[in-house]
């Protein structure tokens, strides 16, 4: 299909803060939202704020929210940061952090396989890892996998390990990659998903997995807000 996402029409597909940015552009955020997030931003939201004042375009794709992160996911993403780099004469060597929480969290993760430019960073919160898994840990689940995957070409199995990070972990690149998992998350399980996959990565990546006691799912404390927004900055230092 011809891609129709313009700069003038960006906004009805994404959120950016890009006109907010009074200086030069240091590179991009990507924020990934979660299962069944449907709401257009119509304020700016703080984030984009703070990222605005360093210079950080911010980007909230509204992508299908039952999409993890499927093929048409990745193309959609890539359309959005290929608008914003011709708008603003970003090369390929601009600078791309993929963030998210849950769902985007997988997403954040996954992207950073498939991306047409590659992030050189990927920060999430409470990330879906093994999607095969997941598939069984929720009832309300198996109908968004299914509204993702229908149309893969093959099983439903291999489909879901297309879009499962511990099921990747060879082909993600090699990036610092930063995960928090809140320890009394009921609806990702830690032990499930971050340990395993942080466990696999370790072997030829460089990542970091940072335990949130007492919290649930993608309750992150003060403290941990901190170093999560401070992970996604080094990207850019």
């Amino acid at each position: 299909m011809q891609k129709i996402i313009t700069y003038d029409t960006l906004r009805n597909f994404a959120y950016s803060n890009d006109r907010l940015i009074k200086q030069r552009i240091r590179g991009i955020v990507l924020n990934f939202c979660g299962l069944n997030a449907t709401q257009m931003q119509k304020k700016d939201p703080a984030d984009a704020l703070e990222y605005a004042e360093a210079g950080i375009v911010y980007v909230i794709p509204y992508y299908n929210p039952w999409c993890w992160m499927n093929r048409q996911a990745v193309d959609y993403t890539d359309e959005i940061v290929s608008v914003l780099c011709e708008h603003y004469g970003l090369g390929e060597d601009v600078k791309i952090v993929s963030s998210g929480g849950s769902m985007g969290g997988l997403c954040a993760l996954v992207y950073t396989a498939y991306a047409k430019i590659t992030p050189v960073a990927c920060v999430a919160n409470c990330p879906v890892c093994d999607l095969p898994y997941h598939f069984t840990e929720r009832d309300d689940l198996p109908r968004t996998l299914y509204s993702a995957f229908a149309n893969f070409d093959g099983t439903m199995d291999e489909a879901l390990r297309s879009c499962s990070p511990l099921h990747l972990t060879d082909r993600m690149p090699n990036i610092p990659y930063t995960v928090f998992h809140c320890c009394n998350d009921e609806a990702v399980n830690l032990e499930k998903h971050s340990v395993p996959f942080t466990e696999a990565m370790k072997k030829d990546h460089n990542i970091e997995l940072i335990k949130i006691p007492l919290r649930g799912h993608c309750d992150l404390s003060a403290t941990a807000r901190v170093q999560y927004r401070e992970a996604i900055l080094r990207a850019f230092e």
